[in-house]
């Protein structure tokens, strides 16, 4: 399985009470910044830029725990930011684990290694790791040679000693599907559990030329998953990659990732920020949902972001696609 039985059971039946309940707007995943602190400034960062002016803030472990519960959803992405450099990052982990809930630990690495015995080894957890290419590319990516390697290490180091590892990819204008590939047969090859996908969003104060169009990446993610690369062990889902590809249209579901980060609860999504909520509840209920999308909202218009999108392939799942979904899970 691509999923631990326990993921895949709290997630269905969180699915199911929702909608017996009849909700309409749910979260499935939080997306918790509990800094904007990172070691790094990659060139295809937003957050540095969204929030200069409050890099050094950073939410209590208290915060962070209520922000869990105010939210509900099963699963938990612990971001940022750097989450490691972030102090209290290991009890909260370690509670997240407590109150089963699934976390994903996300991390460029440069910390990981030595931070792997203060970890909670559960496969509720985790570790999700930042490659964006081989080792040119990922460490021109990052800013610093070397970096790569260490990434590699700490994989090799955290699979070693018991953990689930998967890896974060992110495809810019100037990524070859090819190079990709071939990082993904070594990833195979250190036993990482799993591998996601995602077309890069054009923030604001970035260089615009890093990233895709519509039609550049329906063209990239073609190449991409073309019949020898689907041997890889994506966590990124068959259909979200048939619509990457052009063959289905979705429309976003961005309430469904939802980010409390310390300025508050992000609005709308976890690319676009107009406005911080004081509460989650605020957020989901005075948020104008409908002013936003693929031509609705110019800033919408390229954005084919998984943290968008995966999610509406869950709320559209008819019988044929659950049963794509079932076997691609156990495959």
């Amino acid at each position: 399985m691509r999923f631990p039985l326990s993921l895949s059971y709290d997630l269905g039946r969180y699915l199911t009470k929702k909608r017996l309940k009849k909700e309409e707007k749910f979260p499935l995943v939080l997306m918790l910044e509990p800094t904007h602190q990172c070691n790094l400034a990659c060139v295809g960062c937003g957050r540095i830029q969204e929030y200069r002016d409050t890099l050094g803030q950073s939410l209590t472990l208290e915060e962070c725990l209520a922000a869990v519960e105010e939210c509900g959803a099963p699963v938990v992405t612990i971001t940022g930011g750097e989450p490691l450099i972030y102090p209290p990052v290991f009890e909260l982990a370690q509670e997240m684990v407590h109150r089963k809930k699934h976390v994903y630990l996300c991390t460029n690495a440069i910390l990981l290694e030595k931070s792997l015995p203060r970890l909670p080894r559960s496969p509720r957890l985790t570790l999700s790791v930042h490659l964006d290419g081989l080792a040119p590319t990922h460490d021109a990516i990052l800013g610093r040679p070397g970096l790569f390697d260490v990434a590699i290490r700490a994989i090799q180091a955290a699979k070693d000693q018991g953990f689930r590892v998967c890896t974060n990819t992110t495809v810019y204008q100037e990524t070859d599907p090819e190079e990709l590939k071939a990082l993904f047969a070594l990833l195979t090859r250190l036993g990482v559990d799993g591998l996601l996908v995602s077309p890069a969003y054009s923030f604001d104060g970035v260089n615009p030329e890093l990233f895709l169009s519509r039609e550049e990446i329906k063209d990239k993610f073609t190449r991409l998953t073309q019949k020898d690369a689907r041997k890889f062990k994506y966590f990124s889902t068959p259909l979200y990659f048939s619509f990457l590809r052009g063959e289905r249209h979705y429309d976003c579901t961005p309430w469904a990732n939802p980010t409390r980060n310390p300025r508050g609860w992000r609005a709308p999504c976890y690319q676009i920020v107009d406005t911080h909520y004081p509460t989650f509840e605020e957020m989901m209920e005075s948020t104008p949902w409908e002013n936003y999308g693929v031509g609705r909202d110019p800033r919408c218009a390229q954005c084919m972001m998984h943290s968008g999108f995966e999610p509406s392939v869950v709320r559209h799942l008819g019988l044929r696609d659950l049963w794509c979904m079932l076997r691609w899970n156990f495959s």
